[in-house]
C-alpha cells in the first residue's frame, strides 16, 4: 500500500529536527529563550495540573480530563508521545488541535526561534503553549517529557496543582541510577504557593521528595498519609467517601451465571477475553442462556460445543427485516 505523502505538519517537524544532533538534550536555556521570544505564553495558560513521576502519568491525565469534563469544565492537555498523529499531544478543550492550528504554531516558534538550536520536544512544548494560550478553557492538563526539573514543561512557574505518580527507575542516562536521585529530578516540578498530590511512592522517593517540598514550603498531599484509597474507599481529613461502581455501558445487576468466570467475565474454556456478562445488547436465547456460556446464544452450536456447553444450541432469532422506504 502505498504511503500517503507528509503532511505540512511532519515536514515542520522533520525541518526542525536539523536544528538539533541530539533528540535528547535537557535543558530549560533554550525553551526559555524561545518562550520570552514568544511572548511569555506559559504565563497565559489556564490553572495548570502538572504530572510528573515515572509510571501513570498519562492515567492520571485521562482520569482527571474524564473527571473535568463530566463537571461540564473545559480541558487542554499536552502529553507524550503520541499513538497515530503528533496532533493527539495537544488537546484544545477536549479535541486534538488540527493541521491547520498545529502548523501554524510551529512555524511561528520556528521564526521566533530564528534557526537557533532547540529540540524537537522543547519546539513541540512552546507550540502547544502558544495554542493553549489562545483558545479558552477551564484547566490545563500538563504531562512533563522526561524527569521534571530540566523538562521544558517545567517553565510552567505557577500551576495550580503539581501531581507526582509512582517514582522508579527511568531514563538512568538522563536521571542516574537511584531512585532518590530520580525522585529529586521528578520533585523538581514542585512550585511555592501550589499543593502537590504524591502516590505511594518507595522510602527514598517519599525522602527525597519530602525534603524538596520542606525546602519551598510545598504542601504535600501523600497516598497513605493525607489521603488512601482502599477498593473504593477513599479517606482524607475531611472524611470517607464510597466511590460508586462505574455506570460502563453493557453494566448490568443480574446475578452471574455460574459458567462464567467471576474475574475474568470469560467462558470457562475459553482463552480469548470477553465483555462483562450479559451484553445489555446482546439477543436473548431462551433460558438456557442464563444458565451456560454466552457462547450458546452469541456463537451458535459450534461455538456452544466448543465451550462444553450444555445448552440449548438455538440460535438467536434473525433481525427483521429491513421496511420498504
Amino acid at each position: 500500500m502505498r504511503r500517503a505523502p507528509p503532511s505540512s505538519v511532519e515536514r515542520a517537524l522533520d525541518r526542525l529536527d536539523g536544528l538539533h544532533p541530539r533528540l535528547i538534550d535537557l535543558g530549560l536555556e533554550r525553551i526559555d529563550r524561545l518562550l520570552a521570544a514568544l511572548g511569555r505564553p506559559e504565563r497565559r495558560l489556564p490553572p495548570v495540573v502538572h504530572v510528573a513521576g515515572t509510571n501513570g502519568k498519562g492515567s492520571v491525565i485521562a482520569f482527571l480530563r474524564a473527571a473535568f469534563e463530566k463537571a461540564g469544565r473545559s480541558v487542554h492537555a499536552y502529553t507524550s508521545p503520541h499513538l497515530v498523529r503528533f496532533n493527539e499531544r495537544i488537546l484544545l478543550a477536549g479535541r486534538p488541535i488540527g493541521d491547520d492550528a498545529l502548523g501554524a504554531a510551529l512555524a511561528e516558534c520556528e521564526d521566533a526561534n530564528r534557526g537557533a538550536p532547540i529540540t524537537r520536544f522543547e519546539i513541540a512544548t512552546a507550540a502547544a503553549f502558544l495554542a493553549m494560550s489562545r483558545a479558552p478553557a477551564d484547566v490545563a492538563l500538563v504531562e512533563t517529557g522526561l524527569g521534571g526539573r530540566l523538562d521544558a514543561t517545567n517553565m510552567v512557574d505557577r500551576p495550580a496543582l503539581s501531581v507526582i505518580t509512582p517514582v522508579s527507575r527511568d531514563h538512568t542516562r538522563f536521571l542516574g541510577e537511584s531512585i532518590a536521585g530520580i525522585a529529586r529530578e521528578k520533585a523538581g516540578i514542585l512550585k511555592p504557593g501550589a499543593a502537590a498530590v504524591i502516590a505511594a511512592q518507595t522510602a527514598p522517593a517519599a525522602a527525597a521528595i519530602a525534603a524538596r517540598a520542606d525546602a519551598l514550603g510545598v504542601v504535600l498531599l501523600r497516598q497513605g498519609r493525607e489521603w488512601s484509597l482502599a477498593g473504593r474507599t477513599y479517606r482524607d481529613g475531611a472524611g470517607t467517601f464510597e466511590i460508586p461502581e462505574p455506570g460502563l455501558r453493557g453494566h448490568t445487576s443480574s446475578p452471574t451465571p455460574p459458567s462464567r468466570s467471576p474475574r475474568s467475565g470469560r467462558c470457562p474454556r475459553s482463552r480469548s477475553r470477553r465483555a462483562p456478562w450479559p451484553p445489555a445488547s446482546a439477543p436473548r436465547a431462551g433460558p438456557a442462556a442464563s444458565r451456560n456460556c454466552r457462547a450458546a446464544w452469541r456463537g451458535g452450536p459450534g461455538r456452544a460445543a466448543r465451550c462444553g456447553s450444555t445448552a440449548a444450541t438455538t440460535p438467536p432469532p434473525a433481525p427483521p427485516s429491513p421496511r420498504s422506504p
